[in-house]
């Protein structure tokens, strides 16, 4: 399938939205729009607010770049569901910055990663957030590896080894103590 026959096969969808928009519940979910807002200048969408008859906030969206993030509050009685979110930016040290102001704290520091620029922080209401700056220049042939068949890439002993490094060790390590410690808001406020 050719890239155009691709887009011009597209699912139809709302003005404004991708074919994949992500949806956030979060306690408080009214500050986190505030926190996008601030961190990711993001931009809400004020005619998609609305209040549940209990007065929790049913559905928000805020644009970031072309896409749209749903954000919701979390009802009573619903388990910790944190997202796993990446965006791409212009300038990751900025966008951290922001994020360190405004109650996240920083997961990954930025590093390397394939030629572009990684980093990860974890937001107040416990969402993890991939913030990357992307060099469309970068030699990314790291990424492909031209000596797998399709036996060794279901092969159970096969793993990323062939391109670690400290930094791709660094981002995995981050990721998987932060992932290991995630805990749900509503446990630390008791």
């Amino acid at each position: 399938m050719t890239a155009l026959h691709h887009r011009e096969s597209l699912p139809p969808r709302p003005e404004g939205s991708n074919t994949v928009d992500t949806f956030l519940i979060s306690d408080r979910a009214a500050e986190l729009v505030d926190f996008l807002v601030a961190v990711l200048e993001a931009e809400e969408v004020p005619e998609a607010r609305t209040l549940d008859h209990d007065g929790l906030l049913l559905h928000s969206e805020v644009r970031v770049g072309d896409s749209v993030l749903v954000v919701a509050d979390r009802k009573p009685d619903w388990p910790f569901t944190p997202a796993f979110v990446r965006v791409h930016v212009h300038d990751v040290d900025a966008v951290l910055e922001r994020a360190t102001q405004h109650g996240a704290e920083i997961v990954t520091r930025p590093t390397d990663f394939f030629g572009d620029v990684l980093a990860r922080f974890s937001d107040p209401s416990g969402n993890l957030w991939w913030i990357q700056r992307h060099d469309p220049g970068a030699d990314t042939s790291a990424w492909t590896d031209d000596t797998a068949t399709d036996d060794t890439a279901t092969d159970a002993s096969a793993d990323w080894s062939d391109v670690a490094s400290p930094e791709l060790e660094y981002i995995h390590s981050t990721l998987t103590e932060a992932v290991r410690t995630l805990r749900d808001p509503r446990s630390r406020a008791v």
